[in-house]
């Protein structure tokens, strides 16, 4: 009886450091997870973006009108029969 509780105690005990210290510890699965929910969380992030990108790529092949605003928008595009105004604030700075 002796011999097999001190044979399990030391079965329990090698068990116990292999959980916690040994090469694949129980800490190195709590990091693993939560490497994988920073992981999945900016997976998440990327997906959204890409969704909204491929929107906009849907959007430019779909029309000419949208293709148009963007070019205003971001390139300064002057249509055929319009007038381009532009706008300078006064600079202050030399004033006091």
């Amino acid at each position: 009886m002796k011999v097999t509780l001190a044979i399990l105690i030391v079965l329990l005990g090698y068990l116990q450091t292999k959980l916690w210290i040994a090469e694949g510890k129980i800490q190195d699965s709590w990091q693993l997870e939560e490497r994988i929910n920073k992981l999945q969380t900016g997976n998440a992030t990327l997906t959204q973006r890409n969704e909204a990108l491929q929107a906009e790529v849907s959007d430019l092949k779909s029309g000419h009108d949208v293709v148009e605003e963007k070019a205003r928008r971001e390139l300064g595009l002057v249509g055929k029969d319009e007038t381009f105004f532009q706008y300078i604030e006064a600079d202050d700075a030399g004033k006091d």
